[in-house]
């Protein structure tokens, strides 16, 4: 009897998880009450026929997120689970919950600086509006170039200042100097002055980061001539605030360096939440030298970039 009621289980069991029959449809098909079918399948769970496991995405999330703390030493990492490895998704994804990071971080009285990207606008426009109180938003890079791809940085500081009900201050300059001399000229302007040191204030700064490659913007700015590429494409893996860097997130090129007008990295470094919102297999060397040079403290990404980050 009991071997018989054995394999009738273990029958039920196979039709009901791995044939997806209804309970109904198995007492069908196999002459028995539907009550009969319930209690053989929970006959087979108790005999350990069936174990059920969850797997459960979010949990590998938070697993990923600690090792990436461990291993690059950052004070809260957060991963988004993108339905697809394609970057449109992996940009939606992340800007979203970077959207969600700055609205349950930013308090009245911060200062947050942010800088160009289309991600950054993303996540601009993902942040809803913020019952906060004397906060400023300023743009941490320059903003014109000769290109037609459009970077939105003044767009972006202005939805976040509306959304955080902030005082917006802009930097409507070119991303590169000619020389760096003119642009020492340039930064003696009161008002300028004034914006750079604020961005140095800030205390919670939010960017993304750029790969170096001849469709990027900068290489298609018009300030960078072909010996200045060339010499990028050898030693730079990616940009963050126009400031190249290299493999460990070191400046690679000082001359081009000192000619570009935005927040230095080193001082990025500093901020109390310096964050890095980034993600994609085409970007991951760019991210891995960024997080080697401790550019950031906080890093958004999504579950893909995570593991490739692990390697």
């Amino acid at each position: 009897m009991d071997n018989a009621k054995q394999e009738l289980s273990v029958e039920v069991a196979r039709l009901y998880y791995q044939s997806d029959y209804s309970q109904q449809q198995i007492a069908s098909q196999l002459g028995i009450s539907r009550p009969t079918i319930s209690r053989l399948l929970k006959y087979a769970k108790e005999k350990g026929y069936v174990t059920i496991n969850i797997v459960d995405p979010f949990a590998d999330l938070d697993k990923l997120a600690y090792q990436l703390k461990e291993k690059y030493g950052l004070s809260d990492v957060r991963v988004v689970l993108s339905p697809k490895d394609d970057y449109a998704s992996i940009k939606k994804y992340i800007s979203k919950l970077a959207a969600e990071y700055l609205e349950e971080t930013v308090r009245s009285g911060d200062i947050i600086g942010v800088s160009a990207g289309t991600t950054m606008y993303e996540v601009a426009k993902r942040v809803t509006s913020q019952n906060v109180k004397e906060v400023e938003v300023v743009q941490l890079q320059g903003s014109i170039t000769h290109s037609k791809i459009n970077r939105y940085a003044s767009e972006t500081v202005s939805i976040l200042a509306e959304a955080f009900q902030a005082v917006p201050r802009y930097l409507p300059l070119p991303l590169i100097f000619d020389n760096c001399n003119i642009k020492q000229i340039v930064e003696k302007d009161s008002h300028i002055k004034d914006t750079l040191e604020m961005g140095i204030q800030a205390n919670i700064a939010i960017f993304t980061v750029s790969m170096v490659e001849d469709r990027a913007l900068l290489f298609q700015s018009g300030y960078l001539d072909e010996e200045e590429k060339t010499i990028l494409r050898q030693r730079s893996v990616g940009d963050i605030c126009s400031h190249f860097f290299d493999e460990n997130g070191e400046i690679c090129d000082k001359q081009i360096d000192n000619r570009t007008m935005a927040i230095s990295l080193n001082t990025l470094k500093e901020k109390e939440k310096s964050i890095l919102v980034a993600g994609g297999e085409h970007k991951v060397k760019a991210i891995k030298g960024a997080l080697k040079g401790t550019i950031a403290n906080i890093l958004i990404t999504d579950q893909y970039t995570a593991k490739r980050l692990l390697e």
